[in-house]
């Protein structure tokens, strides 16, 4: 009976001894992720147009950069117009009569009217006149003589290469052609120079200049022309027993500066 509960003794011990032999592993610790803070959005110096409009004096998200295919330009300048007197001839009654032809310089308002047939080629039209006095220097025997004075009105057309289109900064090249004619001519009504005609005139002409986006739709440009012209004058006594014949390489150099906008 001993050995008996002995044995039954050894048997419920074997059965439990691997319950209380296993080891809870430790449960998992929930992991909790920490907020990301959002990088900061850099600013944009561009107005955002209001209801979709933008100001005259605005660049907006939708102003276009630069100048390109399509854009119509009218430009006011002030015009600084230098005659460049390059060579000239004199004639009293067809004999030579030596001295030159001296032109006075001038500044006055142009308008310009531009447009762009592509994204590097423009055509523009320039209106102005000036108003410029006319004497003879250097004349055997009588110094300086008044001719008189004459407005010009030059119109000239002009074909434009752009460098860099749809770019703030755009330098330009460009050939075109002028013709000249004067009006409002006044005789300076020396004994003389009682009566004044000056002929219609014309010649090539080559430029250069850039325009740069200042903001919104407004631009400056500045521009050189230099023109090749000669010009045919003769003055007369009122009896017109005396004529004097003036042939003169005028070629003026064109400076213009000035503020344009783009429709």
């Amino acid at each position: 009976m001993k050995f008996n509960a002995f044995a039954l003794a050894a048997a419920v011990g074997a059965v439990a001894t691997p319950a209380f032999a296993q080891v809870t592993a430790p449960a998992p610790q929930a992991t909790v992720s920490a907020p990301m803070t959002a990088a900061p959005v850099p600013s944009v110096n561009i107005h955002a147009p209001a209801s979709g409009h933008c100001g005259l004096f605005q660049t907006c998200a939708n102003t276009r950069i630069g100048l390109g295919k399509g854009d119509f330009i009218v430009r006011l300048s002030a015009l600084g117009v230098m005659p460049e007197d390059r060579d000239s001839s004199l004639r009293l009654n067809g004999a030579h009569l030596g001295g030159r032809v001296k032109t006075t310089r001038q500044v006055m308002p142009e308008l310009t009217f531009e447009y762009f047939f592509t994204d590097n080629v423009s055509v523009d039209l320039i209106a102005a006149s000036t108003r410029h006095e006319i004497a003879a220097e250097g004349v055997p025997g009588l110094g300086k003589v008044d001719v008189g004075s004459a407005w010009v009105l030059p119109p000239t057309v002009t074909f434009a290469w752009h460098f860099r289109p749809h770019k703030r900064f755009n330098p330009y090249v460009g050939v075109g052609a002028t013709l000249a004619w004067f009006h409002n001519v006044s005789p300076a009504g020396g004994p003389l120079t009682q009566k004044l005609n000056i002929g219609v005139t014309g010649g090539p002409s080559v430029n250069v200049g850039f325009d740069y986006q200042v903001v919104g739709n407004w631009f400056f440009n500045f521009d050189v022309k230099q023109m090749f012209m000669r010009v045919h004058a003769w003055a007369q006594n009122n009896a017109e027993t005396t004529k004097i014949t003036a042939h003169d390489s005028l070629d003026p150099t064109v400076v213009g500066a000035g503020i344009e906008y783009r429709f």
